[in-house]
């Protein structure tokens, strides 16, 4: 579709001109990286990347999950397996035919697979009342269906930032993304209602992620080993939770919140939240 803003991936199922990739598989590995490392950075690796095709863009997304935030909670057990069921844009859409994706993230031990299908604000948000949606991807359509009924899905919180992207010069399966600005909001979850919201970030850090098939190139791992820049384990949407939810009061309450949910959490979450000091 003309105006949406494909990523690289191991392979594009798609053999339609113009026709927006659905399915990705990938090692994605994450860094926080403070201001002056993001620029010493580009710097060492400048001979290296190249501006992608969607240089600069707002990514905004509204993240779906249970009443009790049972995803959110999840993620934060840094389990084996975790997934994310969103909605998102590339830029602040002007009309409910702006064109968005919706989005199933799995990733199984450190592998990630993205499945998603390209449709208009207009139309998911008939999907979200009937369960209808004109798609020619059932599969991934059944999946959807599938999440959005088990979990009883609901809009939870929306999420944007300011996305730089690179690829290698000499490597079309490498691919760098920097994102700026990380802000979020628990109200107004919709695409259309622009992109302000509160800040993750307090001194201007900078989430970078590296998406590959296979290893890092050397020129890569080299420019990280010299300037000491180490994996963080970053989930956007898990984070930002993670501190609106240390942010509330009074902390003892929360345990036994968590221990009388109807959703199937489980004993792990409530020790990683204990271990963290929420409970």
């Amino acid at each position: 579709m003309k105006g949406t803003a494909p990523e690289n991936s191991s392979k594009n199922l798609s053999t339609e001109a113009g026709k927006a990739q659905e399915v990705f598989r990938r090692v994605e590995t994450k860094y926080v990286l403070t201001p002056s490392e993001f620029q010493n950075l580009l710097k060492a690796i400048a001979p290296f990347i190249k501006k992608d095709r969607y240089f600069k863009s707002t990514n905004c997304s509204v993240y779906y999950d249970t009443d009790a935030r049972y995803l959110a909670i999840h993620s934060l057990e840094k389990p084996l397996y975790k997934e994310k069921i969103r909605i998102r844009s590339y830029n602040i859409p002007k009309s409910l035919s702006d064109p968005i994706f919706i989005e199933i993230k799995k990733k199984y031990n450190g592998i990630g697979n993205k499945r998603r299908i390209t449709t208009t604000l207009r139309d998911f948000y008939e999907y979200e009342k009937t369960g209808e949606l004109k798609t020619d991807n059932p599969q991934i359509k059944a999946e959807l269906d599938h999440c959005f009924n088990f979990y009883n899905l609901k809009p939870a919180l929306y999420v944007a930032y300011d996305r730089l992207s690179f690829a290698g010069k000499n490597d079309k399966n490498f691919r760098l993304t920097f994102d700026h600005n990380v802000r979020s909001r628990e109200d107004n979850l919709r695409l259309e209602l622009g992109d302000k919201g509160e800040k993750y970030f307090e001194n201007g850090e900078i989430v970078m992620e590296v998406k590959v098939l296979n290893a890092y190139p050397l020129w890569f791992t080299k420019a990280l080993s010299y300037l000491k820049i180490y994996p963080a384990s970053f989930s956007k949407y898990g984070r930002i939770y993670e501190k609106r939810l240390k942010s509330l009061a009074p902390q003892p309450a929360l345990k036994t919140v968590y221990q009388n949910l109807e959703e199937p959490i489980s004993n792990q979450a409530i020790n990683c939240l204990e271990r963290k000091n929420y409970v």
